[in-house]
């Protein structure tokens, strides 16, 4: 039995994800959660062999919350759903340590799959995500947060929805020099001047909401 965890913060996604898998005879939904924090209680209280998450979620996003799982349980199989476009977040999120990602438009089987995949040990990669990564290496064809490291693409995205150097430092438990320095380094990784041209390039690009 492959016991599930469903982390988004719409529940009718919740619950008809929960009625889909019940018809899975190898599927078990043990929990939910409908934020990032959340998500990490799930976590430490153990039990779960695949955590399905969600990426736009209020406060604690999905992105800050695979950091922040990835630290407490390397292992886990986490694997993203999300409403943003492959071509958004998927090469990010894998280098990140995301067992795999769908698109939430995606056919239901493929998630069924998906989960058997990941549920296993190993990386599922839709064919949408596999012409992504073949097209990575040549550099050219990557949008630029997709060069961001973990924690620079942590800032990013706090950044561009309005959080303050301040209000960051605190709850990344980072000196407010140094979340300026990472903020620093997004903006010239990203060629861009400043907090307001983060916020449009995110809105732009379907990054935040």
């Amino acid at each position: 039995m492959i016991r599930i965890a469903i982390v988004d913060d719409h529940a009718v996604v919740r619950t008809g994800l929960r009625q889909f898998f019940a018809d899975q005879a190898d599927f078990s939904v043990v929990a939910e959660a409908a934020n990032g924090r959340d998500a990490l209680d799930l976590v430490r209280a153990g039990g779960i062999d695949v955590l399905l998450l969600d990426i736009s979620m209020p406060g604690h996003n999905g992105v800050d919350a695979l950091a922040a799982i990835r630290a407490r349980d390397a292992a886990l199989p986490v694997l993203i759903l999300s409403g943003f476009p492959e071509s958004h977040f998927a090469t990010v999120l894998l280098r990140q340590g995301a067992s795999g990602y769908l698109n939430k438009d995606c056919d239901p089987q493929e998630i069924v799959a998906a989960i058997r995949t990941v549920a296993r040990g190993r990386k599922y990669v839709s064919a949408e995500v596999a012409e992504l990564l073949a097209e990575a290496p040549g550099g050219g064809q990557r949008a630029p947060h997709e060069g961001l490291s973990e924690r620079e693409m942590q800032v990013f995205l706090r950044l561009a929805a309005g959080e303050t150097i301040g209000h960051l430092a605190e709850s990344l438990n980072l000196s407010v020099k140094t979340v300026s320095t990472y903020r620093s380094r997004v903006l010239e990784k990203m060629q861009l001047g400043s907090n307001s041209e983060l916020t449009y390039y995110a809105l732009k690009h379907g990054l935040i909401q």
